[in-house]
């Protein structure tokens, strides 16, 4: 049975391709609403008023009114700076996913040159789980403008290559891949299943010393899943890694600040 999202865009002659170029979101959003997932509150109200459908209609049982839902306590702890997280936590994030490892950052060094974090990986993706790892295009005009931002300007694209060359091995794994994009990225993410550790990205100031929250998804319209649906839109416009040239700059070893 058609789900009733589907049935009011029928009803108004609105297609999902209309929709998600109206709301300003990712057509692969709008078919996951259409299959169930319940939309962020202004998404709904937007939704409302393109249909003319009543929100009750269209999402049987859910209050539209995000005051009226329960606290989720999706924050599960924060770090004052990403420099003072346990690398521990970062393993365990990982060790604890079932399903789904996302890596989302400029350059991601410093996970990039810890062996343990590329043990669990190789055994995470050797036993099924999907891994996802995006980094910043060194060539990119957004990745020259974060180094320049934090003040240190080609290291920033240096980083990445190293990075780069760190996180080859693993894409021989199955279910491994490693993409390049060229977005303002305002938050860098690391996702276990429904867990994630989200490093914020301040001006002028490097990564590692910037804070990093560490979330737990617990409905589909909380902080965790707004962040997640961000990892989704940069994962979709990002290419694949293996066509980067691998060359190590000779730049990389300068200062560790992002």
């Amino acid at each position: 049975m058609k789900h009733p999202l589907a049935r009011a865009l029928h009803g108004a002659g609105v297609d999902p391709g209309d929709v998600a170029a109206r709301l300003e979101v990712d057509p692969k959003t709008v078919q996951r609403w259409l299959s169930g997932r319940l939309p962020y509150p202004r998404h709904r109200a937007a939704l409302v008023e393109l249909t003319g459908w009543p929100s009750r209609d269209l999402w049987p049982g859910v209050d539209a009114s995000p005051s009226a839902q329960p606290d989720s306590s999706e924050v599960q702890g924060a770090y004052s700076q990403r420099c003072a997280v346990p690398a521990e936590a970062w393993r365990r994030l990982f060790e604890r996913a079932d399903h789904e490892i996302g890596i989302l950052a400029y350059s991601g060094l410093f996970l990039a040159e810890d062996t343990g974090i590329h043990a669990v990986l190789r055994r995470k993706a050797r036993f099924g789980v999907r891994i996802r790892i995006a980094l910043g295009d060194p060539d990119g005009t957004n990745v020259a403008r974060r180094g320049s931002d934090e003040g240190i300007d080609v290291m920033m694209s240096a980083r990445i290559r190293n990075a780069l060359i760190l996180f080859r091995p693993l894409v021989e794994e199955p279910g491994v891949s490693l993409r390049l994009h060229d977005t303002v990225l305002y938050n860098s993410i690391c996702r276990g299943d429904d867990e994630l550790m989200v490093n914020t990205h301040l001006y002028g100031c490097p990564a590692s010393h910037a804070p990093v929250l560490h979330l737990r998804r617990t409905r589909s319209d909380g902080m965790a899943s707004t962040y997640l649906d961000s990892f989704e839109q940069v994962w979709a416009s990002a290419h694949d890694a293996r066509a980067q040239p691998m060359n190590r700059s000779n730049s990389s070893s300068g200062p560790r600040r992002g």
